[in-house]
């Protein structure tokens, strides 16, 4: 058994010292041992907001408050473009979804708001 403790974010039990600082290998998550260590339900990073500060959820409907330029295409996303049903994911483009007219795409969650 390795004397380390286990990554505090994802469970992986090979995390090795760096220093002063605890690194783990599989999700690169970095943290002090010293310093108490918050769990992972405890963050509040998974949460997801519109422009006006609502949580969304998977399939919400939300209106877009912003032309968004649309790469491929000569015609942008209209400001008021309802889109129903979402899916939130991770990473930049927080929201899945598909618009009549441009088919499946991602969105920033800043960019819109709850219906």
């Amino acid at each position: 058994m390795s004397e380390f403790p286990p990554c505090p974010k994802c469970k992986c039990e090979y995390t090795y010292s760096n220093g002063f600082l605890m690194v783990c290998p599989e999700c690169f998550h970095e943290w002090n041992p010293a310093e108490e260590v918050e769990t992972v339900s405890d963050t509040t990073s998974d949460k997801i907001l519109d422009a006006n500060g609502n949580q969304l959820q998977d399939g919400d409907t939300v209106v877009v408050i912003k032309d968004l330029p649309v790469k491929g295409s000569s015609k942008p996303v209209k400001a008021g473009t309802k889109v129903k049903n979402i899916r939130l994911t991770d990473g930049d483009h927080n929201i899945d979804c598909k618009i009549d007219g441009f088919g499946s795409m991602g969105l920033k969650s800043e960019y819109v708001r709850k219906a």
